[in-house]
């Protein structure tokens, strides 16, 4: 208890002599260490959150935190309060008990629906279930996805009747709660997944939209977007080709690449026959027809010629009553076809024709002929004439206006950047030097708290005076200084004439009188400082040989 007393008080007496700017900092050091041990102790005790439940509905998650509420749990929610985190110590117990309240309450959806069917139910209500086990499932099976936080498929399933030779088809719709938006080919998938998943269900009757009521598939539309969506993507994919060859043949920014497309919006089926007639082909039925005729009357009689017969004729004379002849020939012949019937849908975003502008650069392309670049375009872009495509190529000079405006908007973005690094590196040296030159006088008054005091050289408890006379005296009158037990610490010493001193009339020493009244250090003190003004010499060597006899001891 006496050791820490004594350290407090050498701490008070350090701070005590601390000058404004080092109790400053001296305080901004020791809240710097509170502040960090406080935060380090928080970050060591924090728990490890493992997930309770995930991809639930609101109702659900509003269920389990109030289970979690009432069972003082923390918790954390993410992907929109789809999924809780708990301590990972409180998993199984919080599971235990939200399935002892019956949460979450929409797992049973799906085919576990079935389950709980009794066998008197009716056939409608079979049907209603069965639906609504795809439905869950489905809507379980999307939410799978990424990016889709929840779903909800709903099928429209008409009845079907013996009484009309024309059935409705299915229809289904699907909504997703989505945290980040979905691609295209995500799109494609959903559409096709629900497609698949009910006999008779066409991608292009299944309509999907998102929470924010964006029709990402439409029914009768397309699943890869709206035809203007398609002509974009269209566009944009031919340009790309077309660019990337003309930079390899010009050289980057010689050449401008303009595509248009025309994207086809309607639907339907188109119903095609054609006939051909096989070589060799064997004949199915024939028959023929033979006339002749005699008399007058047949003059300049013909035949009757038609495609599916064959008729000859053959006459003499030109008046009536000179006895011509006529004859006629005719025959039918049913010969074996090809029939081929072809039916095909036609589906919106079909590409109906397409136009390509190509500006060259003049000085570029002066030594390529403007047909290689056209057949080059045509190429690239799958152009087709019977369709109605075109191709425009033309040669002009290019202002380097924009490249130069360009270059000079990046050099300053540059120059931007090295002086935005620049002052992130000096603030970064500055922060650092701040911190060392912090440390290092953190360092100091801790050690100037925690530095060991000095032993004081006399220990005027091991010394004893022998009155009435002082130590000194005898050391002025040439003897030497006795010690505590009669030990001499200036045996083995040369001895030393005493010197006589005069004593200066401005320092005399302490009349006994005076003296009496003082402590023995007091004593002590006063005659060595007595001693070191009248004789410096002297009282050197007395220290000399205290020291030697505190190191002797």
């Amino acid at each position: 208890m006496k050791n820490l007393n004594g350290a407090g008080r050498r701490l008070l007496d350090t701070v005590r002599g601390f000058t404004v700017a080092q109790r400053t900092i001296a305080l901004i050091g020791v809240a710097i260490l509170v502040l960090g041990g406080v935060a380090l102790s928080n970050w060591l005790g924090r728990p490890t959150y493992s997930p309770l439940f995930t991809g639930l509905s609101a109702s659900d998650a509003s269920g389990v935190v109030g289970q979690l509420a009432k069972d003082k749990v923390d918790y954390q929610l993410s992907d929109g309060g789809a999924t809780i985190l708990v301590p990972a110590a409180d998993v199984d117990a919080e599971r235990l008990a939200a399935a002892s309240a019956g949460l979450p309450s929409s797992s049973t959806t799906g085919y576990a629906l079935l389950d709980n069917m009794g066998v008197t139910a009716s056939e409608f209500q079979q049907n209603v279930t069965y639906k609504r086990a795809i439905e869950g499932e489905l809507a379980k099976t999307i939410s799978s996805i990424s990016g889709v936080t929840a779903a909800s498929v709903q099928l429209a399933i008409p009845q079907q009747t013996v009484f009309s030779d024309k059935q409705q088809d299915p229809t289904a719709s699907v909504f997703v709660n989505v945290a980040t938006p979905l691609t295209s080919d995500q799109v494609q998938a959903i559409v096709h997944l629900t497609a698949a998943a009910y006999p008779g269900l066409k991608d292009t009757n299944v309509s999907v939209v998102d929470q924010k009521g964006e029709t990402l598939s439409s029914v009768g539309g397309s699943p890869s977007g709206s035809a203007s969506e398609q002509a974009t993507t269209y566009e944009d994919a031919t340009r790309a080709k077309i660019q990337a060859q003309l930079d390899a043949l010009l050289g980057p920014g010689n050449s401008t690449v303009t595509v248009n497309a025309t994207v086809s919006q309607s639907s339907g089926t188109t119903t095609s026959k054609t006939y051909t007639t096989p070589s060799g082909a064997p004949v199915l039925s024939q028959s023929a027809n033979k006339s002749t005729y005699k008399g007058s009357g047949a003059s300049g009689a013909a035949g009757v010629l038609g495609t599916d017969t064959t008729s000859t004729s053959t006459g003499t004379g030109t008046t009536a009553g000179s006895g011509d002849t006529y004859t006629s020939d005719q025959g039918v012949k049913n010969n074996a076809i090809d029939q081929t019937t072809t039916t095909q849908t036609i589906t919106p975003g079909t590409l109906t024709s397409q136009s390509i502008a190509v500006a060259v650069n003049a000085t570029k392309a002066a030594s390529i002929p403007t047909s290689t670049i056209q057949s080059l375009v045509a190429a690239a872009g799958g152009v087709n004439t019977k369709r109605g495509d075109t191709i425009t190529v033309a040669a002009a000079p290019f202002s380097n206006s924009a490249a130069s405006a360009a270059k000079a908007a990046l050099a300053q973005q540059q120059s931007a950047q090295s002086s935005d690094n620049m002052s992130r590196m000096i603030t970064a040296a500055i922060w650092v030097l701040g911190g060392l030159v912090g440390f290092v006088l953190l360092v100091l008054v801790l050690r100037k708290l925690f530095k060991k005091p000095e032993q004081d050289t006399v220990d005027a408890g091991q010394l004893s005076v022998v009155p009435p006379a002082s130590p000194l005296d005898a050391v002025l009158a040439g003897g030497a200084p006795r010690l505590q037990g009669g030990a001499n610490p200036m045996a083995g010493l040369p001895t030393v004439p005493a010197p006589t001193v005069a004593m200066p009339q401005a320092v005399p020493v302490a009349p006994r009188a005076t003296a009496e009244h003082l402590s023995p250090f007091e004593r002590l003190q006063a005659d060595v400082d007595a001693l070191a003004e009248a004789a410096p010499d002297r009282t050197a060597e007395y220290l000399r040989a205290l020291m030697a006899e505190g190191a002797g001891a």
